[in-house]
Parts: structure tokens; C-alpha cells; sequence
């Protein structure tokens, strides 16, 4: 199909963008393009304006500090996957990256778009809800900062308004020496997950678990951060059995239902991605597990 009739704009600022969404009615800001036009083109979504936001550079970027690492959000997914600081800093992010579609798509796809389209399958979703990322938001009445975990507002329904932008993310940096791990089951390499899992672990001076975080994606109508999981593992040194115990919180949650997967097999993936994720971590974090492996 072909889309409906719009106008196509071309700002070269932020404020420029931000005042467009503004006083357009019915506009869409587009960044990589990746999900926007192809709903464009099949009529799902039918805008009477098009903001594009490839030429607004100050939207591009990866910038460290001491406590965090900011992203702009057009960014693109390669520059992601290839940049030597997201790799040092944030190994999950680079570990997802290489499950998000395929080399064309990352090209053009960027942070932010991934962000706002909050498909609860999306790797960069659960990455950020993992991180407990923040969200930067612009507007006409300034600047505001999401929290991740306010983000969703439901399915694929971020909390920003028709007249705000998503500018960048802050990533806040987990110590050096922790343990990263993203695992995703799908039909074939490049589809959106059924279930994945990201998992993140730090480890102690005595061996025990000081802190994790633990994401579900393609479960639920938005990504899942399984605090239950977490509270388990906190404070205890990391064994098998004590994996297995954890991850079998996942199988309690409330999962999409429908005629291709039905909820019971998400909840048993959920379990088993859960426990590769988890584990893979702790090892990477440098736990001594014994028969350290992957289980079915």
C-alpha cells in the first residue's frame, strides 16, 4: 500500500521540532523510520504532518560521565553496537543490539525511536528498563526527566505528550566488573522476541549478590522488571539451585495470550530465559558456580 497524503518537515533544532509538534495538528516525529513507515505505508497510522528529525545533530550523540552515560535520541543502533564506550560501560546494551533486526535496520534505526515506540519485545526497551534509564523529554514548556519505570504508560504507549520530543536517555553506569547477560527466544534470528530476558549482577567482596535487576520483554503489554526474582537474590551467593528458584518467579506472571503462542509457553520460556540470563551473568560477574553452564 501507500501512505495517505501528508507534509514532510525538515528542522534543523530541537526547538524548531518541538515548536512543529505544537502547532500541527495530528504530526509524527520520525527518526530511523523502522516501524513508523512501514504503518505509514500499510495506513495504520495516517499523519497529516511528518516531523523529520535527521538533520537536528545536537539529537545525535554518546557522552560519558562519572556516574552515567547519556545517549541522544537519534543515535543510531550501529553507532551503538560499535561504539568501544557502550561496549566497556554498558555490555548489555551491546549484547542486545545483536538481536535487533539485521545490519540494514540498525543502520537506520535509532535510541530513541526504539524508545518511543515501546514495543514490550523491543531488546533497547528492556535494556533501559534493566538500566533504569531516564528518559529525556522536551517541550513547550521546557525540559522533564521520565524515570524508565514511568515510561510505559500501557501497550506501546509512552508517557509523552503529542507536543513533546523524546530528546536522549541517561543510563546510569553499574560498577566495573559486573555481570551482563540478554537472551531472547524468537522463530528465526531478526524477529521480534517472544520472550527475552535481560539480566544484570554485581557481586560483593564476599561473593554474595549485592545487587541485580532482572527484564522480561514479550511477555506482558510492557517490559517486566521482576523485582520478585531480585529480592530473592539479594544478599546470597549465587548457586544453581538458588538460579532455578529465582527464575521460577517468572513463571507466575500475568502473559499475553494469543493464537500463535499461547500464555503458557511464554511462561515457561520466561522461566528458562530468565535462568540462562541470570546465570550467565553471575559467571560473568565472576561467581564460581559450580557446573557452570546453560540448563535447559
Amino acid at each position: 500500500m501507500k501512505p495517505s497524503v501528508f507534509t514532510y518537515h525538515d528542522p534543523r533544532t530541537v526547538d524548531d521540532a518541538v515548536g512543529l509538534l505544537g502547532r500541527l495538528d495530528n504530526a509524527r516525529p520520525l527518526a530511523g523510520g523502522q516501524s513508523l513507515m512501514a504503518m505509514i505505508n500499510m495506513r495504520f497510522v495516517q499523519p497529516d504532518h511528518l516531523v523529520d528529525l535527521n538533520k537536528v545533530d545536537e539529537l545525535a550523540g554518546i557522552h560519558e560521565s562519572p556516574d552515567e552515560i547519556r545517549i541522544g535520541a537519534m543515535t543510531r543502533q550501529r553507532d551503538l553496537e560499535f561504539s568501544a564506550l557502550i561496549g566497556a560501560r554498558i555490555p548489555l546494551m551491546s549484547e542486545a543490539l545483536l538481536h535487533v533486526g539485521h545490519r540494514q535496520t540498525r543502520n537506520r534505526g535509532t535510541l530513541g525511536g526504539s524508545l518511543c515506540h515501546l514495543d514490550p519485545a523491543a531488546e533497547l526497551v528492556a535494556v533501559a528498563a534493566a538500566c533504569d534509564a531516564v528518559v529525556e523529554v522536551a517541550g513547550p514548556n521546557g525540559r522533564r526527566d521520565i524515570p524508565f519505570d514511568a515510561f510505559p504508560l500501557g501497550f506501546m504507549m509512552p508517557s509523552v505528550e503529542a507536543d513533546e520530543l523524546v530528546v536522549g536517555a541517561r543510563f546510569p553506569l553499574w560498577p566495573r566488573g559486573h555481570g551482563a547477560a540478554f537472551f531472547e527466544f524468537s522463530r528465526r534470528h531478526g524477529d521480534f522476541a517472544i520472550v527475552s530476558a535481560a539480566a544484570l549482577v554485581a557481586l560483593d567482596g564476599n561473593g554474595r549478590i549485592a545487587r541485580s535487576a532482572l527484564v522480561l520483554g514479550g511477555v506482558g503489554t510492557v517490559p517486566l522488571r521482576m523485582a520478585d526474582v531480585e529480592n530473592v537474590l539479594a544478599g546470597n551467593v549465587p548457586s544453581l539451585e538458588l538460579l532455578r528458584q529465582a527464575s521460577e518467579q517468572c513463571r507466575a506472571v500475568e502473559a499475553l495470550d494469543d493464537a500463535l503462542v499461547p500464555a503458557t509457553y511464554r511462561q515457561s520460556l520466561a522461566v528458562v530465559m530468565a535462568r540462562r540470563a541470570l546465570l550467565t551473568a553471575c559467571t560473568r560477574a565472576g561467581a564460581p558456580i559450580a557446573e557452570a553452564r546453560i540448563p535447559a
